[in-house]
C-alpha cells in the first residue's frame, strides 16, 4: 500500500497511467481502504471475537433459562395464593418471553436477547407491582 497526494491522484486522472505500469495496481491502491491498524483488527477478531462470542451466546442461554424457570416458578406460586389473575399471568408472560430471549442468544442473536431479558423481567416487575 502506498500513500498519494491529491496531485498524484489528478495526475492519473488527466493523463492515464504512468508509463511502465499497468494502472491496475494504483487502482487496486486507491481502492484500499486506508488504516494504520487494518492488521491489528484481524489480530483482535481472532484472538478475542469467537471465545467473547461463545462466552455471550452461554451467558443468555444460562440467564434466559434462570429467569424462564423464576418466572414459572412465581407464576405458579401466585397462582394458588389469592393474588388477581393478572400477576400469574404477567409472570408467566415474562418467562416465556424470557425463554424466548434464551432460544435468540443459542442462536447468536445475543443483542436481541439482551433487551429480550430485559422486557422480560420488566413484565414480571409489573406483575410484581399488581400484587
Amino acid at each position: 500500500m502506498r500513500a498519494r497526494t491529491d496531485s498524484d491522484t489528478q495526475d492519473d486522472i488527466h493523463d492515464g497511467p504512468r508509463p511502465g505500469t499497468t494502472g491496475a495496481t494504483e487502482a487496486a491502491d486507491a481502492a484500499e481502504p486506508d488504516g494504520p491498524d487494518d492488521d491489528a483488527d484481524h489480530v483482535t477478531d481472532e484472538e478475542h471475537g469467537i471465545e467473547d462470542a461463545r462466552r455471550a451466546r452461554w451467558t443468555a442461554i444460562g440467564t434466559g433459562a434462570l429467569l424462564t424457570l423464576a418466572g414459572l416458578a412465581a407464576s405458579l406460586l401466585r397462582l394458588t395464593g389469592s393474588a388477581p389473575a393478572l400477576v400469574p399471568a404477567a409472570y408467566a408472560l415474562g418467562a416465556a418471553v424470557c425463554a424466548l430471549a434464551a432460544l435468540l442468544g443459542s442462536r447468536g442473536r445475543t443483542r436481541r436477547a439482551l433487551w429480550l431479558l430485559i422486557a422480560g423481567v420488566m413484565v414480571m416487575a409489573i406483575g410484581d407491582q399488581a400484587d
